[in-house]
């Protein structure tokens, strides 16, 4: 478990210092700002949709590691998603992150090395940032805050 644990902080750490799809999207048609003010995270989601499926998404902002890191792998596997797979996947990270269990979610694949955030409840409004900036983007919201 503990060989488990490092990895996923290898891999947290990795997305932080080189994230994924960190830019600002050119010819988005949905994007909304997120704020954190517990931690001081700021990010902008940006989305390019067609006939419901996400075709291209990136973000752009500052964060902790866990925020970073939250938002380069959600951009990795919302590509090519349809809004009802966002909606599922959504909801199974909420509760991964959330629910004190620790048992599996279907279908979250590396989104899982962020599981352990669960054990620190002051951290999960971190990971949970760019997933609540997504739903506002899709909801043509401007904003959204985690206060």
């Amino acid at each position: 478990m503990a060989d488990l644990r490092e990895l996923y902080q290898e891999v947290i750490f990795d997305h932080y210092k080189r994230p994924r799809n960190f830019h600002r999207l050119t010819g988005a048609d949905c994007f909304a700002e997120g704020h954190n003010p517990l931690c001081g995270d700021r990010i902008t989601v940006y989305l390019k949709t067609n006939d419901g499926v996400i075709e291209d998404v990136s973000f752009e902002g500052s964060g902790c590691a866990i925020s970073t890191a939250s938002a380069s792998l959600m951009t990795e596997v919302l590509k090519g998603r349809t809004l009802a797979d966002v909606e599922s996947l959504f909801e199974g990270f909420h509760a991964m992150v959330t629910d004190g269990d620790g048992s599996p979610h279907a279908d979250l694949g590396k989104l899982e090395v962020l599981s352990g955030v669960r054990e620190f409840p002051a951290r999960v409004k971190c990971a949970t940032l760019a997933w609540h900036t997504l739903n506002a983007a899709l909801r043509h919201q401007a904003s959204v805050s985690t206060e």
